[in-house]
């Protein structure tokens, strides 16, 4: 297997474990454990930067002409973002639902 298709492989490995984890930390957020969603996000900000890494890689190796556009590529390129787009709503929920906690405490 080529280095450019074991990227490929490691990219959509990599990210595809960050939204599992992204995922679950909005999971957690909702049930209102925010320690352990703070958590999740910190193991899920671990393995997306380990597929952001081999995915500079990839680019780096395009720039000297050593890859080449495949659907392998397309499809990691869209894992990743994927998970970036998890990654931001994660972000944007854990608020939402902290301020709904606040609000619903306030009530009381």
């Amino acid at each position: 297997m080529k280095d450019e298709q074991m990227l490929c492989l490691q990219i959509i490995t990599d990210v595809g474990t960050a939204r599992s984890k992204y995922i679950e930390a909005i999971q957690e957020a909702k049930a209102g454990n925010y320690e352990s969603c703070n958590h999740l996000l910190k193991e899920g900000n671990a393995c997306f930067a380990k597929g952001h890494r081999a995915h500079a890689q990839l680019l780096e190796m395009n720039v000297n002409h050593q890859t080449e556009i495949n659907i392998l590529l397309i499809h990691a390129e869209d894992q990743l973002m994927s998970a970036e787009t998890f990654k931001l709503l994660c972000h944007e929920f854990m608020d939402v639902y902290r301020r709904m906690d606040m609000m619903n405490n306030n009530d009381l």
